[in-house]
């Protein structure tokens, strides 16, 4: 299995990581993705892969920290960003994207201003995106109906939206990813929108430290939980969990372009 989406280097994992990473494993895991959120922990997190290639990381900006970050200061990150990248060590650009809720500390046409260049990057190194969206599908659909869509791909991460906002993005090409709700007991459109995706466009992640599946709902979301996320996924599909672990496995080494190596024999 392999986790999409894991936000490892959160400070919520401080006391524990490498226990965390301990349980992942032994859960089942034989890889795990860090995005990053900020132009802080660029460098941090390009470490990581060179001390275990189960571990991969994205760099981006998340549109819930521009808020931060001084608005005259975007395109110099954009640039430093295009410099790393260009270095290699990175899987995927992002997370970027859209975000609602974030709009008051930072207005949706400067997100849209910089997820624009993260497209741009991501068609430059041809990379694929780690799209952000939440309660902004209508400003997303708008933008990708002109933006140039990546060769390497778009992956809909922790994908909560309806089935008809899935149809566009699956028509556009996008792939998905689904975490810790698709376990939840009032969790409706997600459930439809799951069974709506092609099956070789399918992937799994926990968005850790947030989002816990049952039975951990409440609690810190860990990698090592994943299994459950899984299980909840084929529950909805009506296939064997095995199957659907190694399809989204398969799927997933494919997106990121095999980066993750092989399970031992």
């Amino acid at each position: 299995m392999i986790d999409t989406h894991c936000h490892l280097d959160a400070s919520r994992f401080e006391p524990d990581r490498s226990d965390v990473l301990v349980r992942a494993w032994a859960a089942g895991l034989h890889g795990i993705v860090i995005p990053a959120v900020g132009p802080d922990t660029w460098e941090p997190l390009l470490e990581l892969p060179r001390r275990d290639a189960r571990v991969q990381v994205g760099l981006g900006i998340h549109p819930q920290l521009l808020p931060e970050l001084p608005p005259e200061q975007d395109t110099a990150h954009l640039e430093r960003l295009d410099a790393l990248l260009s270095q290699g060590g990175a899987v995927a650009v992002g997370e970027c994207g859209l975000d609602g809720p974030s709009i008051p500390g930072a207005s949706m046409e400067r997100q849209v201003a910089v997820l624009r260049g993260h497209m741009a990057l991501a068609r430059k190194h041809r990379l694929p995106v780690l799209m952000h969206c939440h309660r902004a599908h209508p400003a997303l659909i708008e933008f990708l109906k002109e933006e140039p869509f990546p060769e390497a791909g778009i992956l809909m991460h922790s994908y909560s939206g309806g089935v008809e906002l899935a149809r566009f993005y699956i028509q556009k090409g996008c792939h998905f990813s689904f975490a810790g709700p698709v376990t939840w007991a009032e969790a409706r459109k997600p459930l439809d929108a799951l069974r709506a995706i092609p099956p070789d466009r399918l992937m799994a992640e926990t968005d850790s430290p947030d989002q816990a599946p049952t039975p951990h709902r409440g609690k810190r979301s860990e990698p090592g939980f994943l299994p459950h996320i899984i299980e909840g996924m084929a529950q909805v599909l009506g296939e064997p969990v095995e199957a659907l672990a190694q399809r989204t496995t398969a799927t997933a080494r494919r997106f990121f372009r095999e980066a993750f190596p092989p399970p031992s024999r």
